[in-house]
């Protein structure tokens, strides 16, 4: 038998590794961008067009590259970072695996100008797909100027499955953000199609952090400060006021690297617990510098995941500084005791206060008279000009005083109200010969009375083949959902106009999948109008939302189309109204009367599929009696 096992060529290897490493446009913008800090530059320029597909262009002023180094720059595993297994316990610069840019170049055309300060000429490395077409010597500025276009060209299925250019270009900016604001001693342009999107002067922390989410930041922040022999924390963090229920600034950075922790996540929001309400997310941004010997950043290709060696001993630490920021800046105002006209009275036990009240001693309001007609009336003139006596209401208190009572005892008692919409329904809804309209739920396990709320969570219900439960917001969600889809099938959205219109100040990419998405949350009922600086005046909202907050509804949206944005226009509709369905839906936890689980149970049931949520969730389980009785 032949052998099987043969050695991939680079170019193959290179696509292999371009998977993990360079998932989307985003994806270059990190990896070219920390290049470009490695090479100590202080100003970084990034040109985008068409979100990233056509061109990504990073210029920068660091130290340039010999034409020996820029071409092996491209091969894989080289790098100048590392050069023994040791250095990956001592590192202090942002990349070292050497993948990058060989994998950019295998899914993409590159064009590199570069050049370096003490040399009088640059050179021009021109790769299509992994293949070196060529390279010449060319007059340049020193530093680095990095063209990556048609990203994927080469690769039809990945190139397929990106999303639309406003959620692609959101992605970027965010990845801008966190270079950025772990950077900002660096100076930095991003230009979308022509248009300067962010314009960033080098400056403190808290200077970047205003320039990128707008001043109103600056008065919601406080700073964070504490050294020991194990980490020194440093940074801002959010006051519990000025939390948010979705799409919360929260950013960790660890020796100028940002990174994803959620075990420290848990740390910060312990300290929040008692200040905020449990939907609400606080504002942080804490940077963590330790030895380089105590972390490891070698485990996953996008070097977001780092371990630490004093995880514990750096929660405490962390917990600790985070609640004494919190104590030292409080937002809740004190009592200022240095006021000098400030006089308080003092006590004076002999001080009687007159209170000019004719009181009778001997009343007592409890004690009838022994005749009625003998209980004396107090006249009193009313508005009407008709006379009102005591006497005559103290008769009719006594008169009625046993009809307050009169069948209280024949009154249906409260749990048999539940399922009497169901009960109500009429019988060729339910009977055997009619449609199958509830899916995988047969007819006659649909609740016909005595509904419980365990927690207000779930809905409890005898069934005949055993006990029924549903989950209430997800049941919620899907009748909220199917009508939402034909509201907007028939577009039959109304807008109710605010009085008072609310500003929504939005993120630089936020702002950008709105404006992608004007027309369609337009159609649905909302309007909206620019203010400028990433803030819209929302001016109305779709009627069916009643009490909903509108605000945050919009930002579930946004989010949801960031996270999931697909083209054709039926998904687009379902994903509007499956936002606004989730918004909209009766939280968990909630405690529903009895005739409000009446009326879910029984527009639940009139769906053609009541089991399932739109995104697959189930949402009625039945427990058997087998089931019951083995448990018994």
């Amino acid at each position: 038998m032949s052998d099987i096992i043969r050695l991939l060529p680079d170019s193959v290897a290179n696509q292999i590794a371009a998977g993990e490493v360079i998932q989307r446009p985003a994806s270059v913008v990190k990896e070219l961008v920390e290049n470009a800090v490695d090479a100590g530059a202080t100003s970084i320029q990034i040109i985008i067009r068409d979100a990233g597909r056509t061109l990504i262009q990073v210029v920068d002023n660091g130290c340039g590259m010999t034409d020996t180094d820029a071409r092996m720059a491209f091969e894989r595993h080289a790098t100048s970072k590392i050069a023994a297994a040791t250095d990956l316990f001592n590192l202090s610069t942002m990349g070292f695996r050497g993948e990058a840019l060989a994998s950019i170049a295998a899914v993409a055309q590159v064009d590199l100008r570069t050049m370096r300060h003490d040399s009088q000429v640059g050179t021009r490395l021109i790769i299509n797909g992994s293949v070196v077409e060529s390279q010449e010597p060319e007059a340049s500025v020193p530093g680095s100027n990095m063209m990556v276009k048609n990203l994927f060209f080469n690769v039809p299925a990945r190139r397929k499955f990106l999303k639309k250019d406003s959620v692609e270009l959101a992605n970027i900016m965010r990845e801008f953000e966190r270079l950025a604001l772990v950077n900002p001693e660096v100076e930095f342009t991003l230009i979308n199609n022509d248009s300067v999107m962010h314009q960033l002067l080098k400056g403190s922390l808290k200077q970047r952090i205003v320039d990128l989410f707008g001043k109103s930041l600056e008065k919601q922040i406080i700073p964070i400060h504490t050294e020991t022999s194990i980490v020194k924390i440093s940074g801002f963090i959010g006051l519990p006021s000025s939390g948010r229920r979705r799409n919360a600034l929260q950013y960790f950075f660890v020796n100028g690297r940002n990174m994803r922790h959620p075990y420290f996540h848990k740390a910060t929001m312990s300290c929040y617990e008692p200040l905020i309400a449990p939907d609400v997310q606080p504002n942080y941004f804490i940077n963590f510098e330790v030895d380089p010997s105590t972390i490891d950043v070698n485990i996953h290709p996008t070097k977001n995941e780092i371990k630490f060696e004093d995880e514990q001993a750096i929660w405490q630490i962390l917990v600790a500084a985070i609640k004494e920021s919190l104590g030292r800046f409080n937002g809740m105002p004190g009592i200022d005791f240095s006021t000098d006209d400030a006089s308080l009275p003092l006590f004076n036990p002999n001080f009687e206060a007159d209170t000019q009240l004719n009181l009778d001693p001997d009343y007592n309001p409890f004690e009838q008279p022994a005749e009625m007609s003998d209980t004396p009336h107090v006249s009193a003139p009313t508005s009407s000009g008709r006379t009102f006596r005591s006497g005559d209401a103290l008769r009719q208190a006594s008169r009625d005083w046993e009809r307050l009572y009169e069948g209280f005892s024949n009154e249906s008692s409260p749990t048999t109200v539940a399922g009497s919409a169901l009960n109500s329904m009429p019988s060729e809804m339910l009977g055997e010969e009619s449609p199958d309209i509830f899916g995988d739920t047969a007819v006659s396990d649909i609740p016909q009375r005595h509904c419980i709320s365990v927690r207000g969570r779930y809905i409890v219900s005898p069934s005949r083949s055993g006990l029924m439960v549903i989950d209430q917001h997800r049941a919620h969600l899907r009748v909220l959902f199917d009508q939402f889809m034909e509201m907007s099938s028939e577009a039959s959205f109304a807008t109710q106009r605010m009085m008072f219109p609310e500003i929504v100040r939005l993120s630089p990419a936020q702002a950008a999948v709105l404006e992608s998405l004007l027309p369609e949350v337009s159609a649905i009922g909302f309007d909206l109008s620019p203010l400028g600086d990433g803030d819209w005046s929302l001016n109305g909202a779709p009627a069916v939302l009643g009490d909903v907050n509108p605000v945050d509804t919009l930002l579930r949206i946004i989010e949801d189309e960031t996270e999931g944005g697909d083209k054709p226009a039926d998904s687009l509709r379902q994903r509007l109204a499956l936002s606004m369905a989730s918004a909209a839906a009766v939280r968990p936890g909630k405690q529903l009367s009895d005739e409000e689980m009446d009326h879910l149970i029984a527009s639940l049931f009139s769906l053609k599929t009541p089991n399932y949520t739109p995104d697959g969730r189930l949402i009625v389980s039945i427990i058997t009696i087998d089931e019951l009785a083995s448990r018994l």
